[in-house]
């Protein structure tokens, strides 16, 4: 592996669209480069242009803020994709990287098919961040999103999921990470799990053990903040066969058709496009 010796952008960044990672809790997290661009970018594109002012405001950035959630219209998209042909455009989320269980696929992928250039400002990720500390295997896994709010639907998405030889890396909320640790102890009692919260803020903590273990901790000590919920790989003989259609099912509440059938197709070995064609017949139905 190879790296470009340090270098901050001074002035105006090229035109195009750029994915610009910012903090998940800790503002020393942000790259000096990603303020670089959003310090030259015409217009930032955010979640919530709240959250995104109290960033700017903190590292001195005056920007122009357009709201661009997943309940934009196309033309919103049009008119940020139409000034990245000319000028330097930055999408970020409210936290961490963008599009991670974050909106802002549509916009990447239309401004790839209108001949825009985007750029990847990476920086501080969640998921993964919670992966480097778990002490669970982490040289294959498969970030899920999160759970459903619903019993039946979390129990349907986990079942989909049992038979991927791979760390599960999901989102939770506090109020829920309880009954999500409940579930699994059900279903997978003897895996090994693991509780991230917290992350890069003063009272972070990893915390691991069974689902059952874990689920009685946070039951008489109520948990706060934002976090990861890991669970390790099954045993050989735990894996059962995976049903390709519950898997993409469980993808495409958090995915498109083509990133749906990608992530399957990594985490299985069957064909990505039969895998796409199918998952275009899901979502019709």
């Amino acid at each position: 592996m190879t790296t470009e010796p340090l270098s901050i952008p001074a002035g105006t960044p090229d035109p195009g669209l750029y994915i610009v990672a910012t903090p998940i809790g800790n503002l020393g997290d942000m790259t000096l480069r990603g303020i670089a661009v959003l310090r030259g970018a015409a217009l930032i594109a955010c979640e919530d242009t709240r959250v995104t002012g109290k960033l700017l405001k903190h590292f001195g950035i005056k920007a122009r803020l357009q709201r661009l959630d997943d309940h934009a219209p196309p033309e919103v998209r049009a008119r940020v994709i139409d000034l990245a042909r000319g000028e330097a455009v930055a999408l970020v989320s409210d936290a961490g990287t963008p599009l991670i269980s974050d909106p802002g696929y549509r916009l990447v992928r239309e401004a790839r098919a209108a001949g825009v250039t985007v750029t990847t400002i990476p920086g501080a990720c969640a998921a993964v961040s919670a992966l480097a500390i778990a002490g669970l295997p982490s040289d294959r896994f498969l970030f899920a999103g999160f759970l459903p709010v619903k019993d039946k639907a979390r129990r349907e998405t986990l079942e989909g999921l049992a038979g991927i030889a791979a760390t599960l890396v999901f989102y939770e909320t506090a109020p829920r990470i309880e009954r999500s640790l409940r579930t699994i102890a059900e279903m997978w009692p003897e895996r090994e799990v693991a509780v991230a919260r917290e992350l890069t803020k003063l009272h972070e903590e990893c915390r691991g053990g069974t689902a059952a273990s874990l689920a009685d901790h946070y039951a008489a000590h109520p948990p706060k903040g934002e976090i990861v919920l890991l669970i390790g790989p099954p045993a050989v003989a735990e894996a059962p066969v995976v049903d390709p259609d519950v898997l993409l099912r469980a993808m495409l509440l958090e995915a498109g058709p083509g990133k749906a059938a990608g992530i399957v197709a990594k985490a299985t070995g069957l064909d990505r496009a039969a895998l796409y064609t199918r998952a275009l017949e899901l979502k019709g139905q």
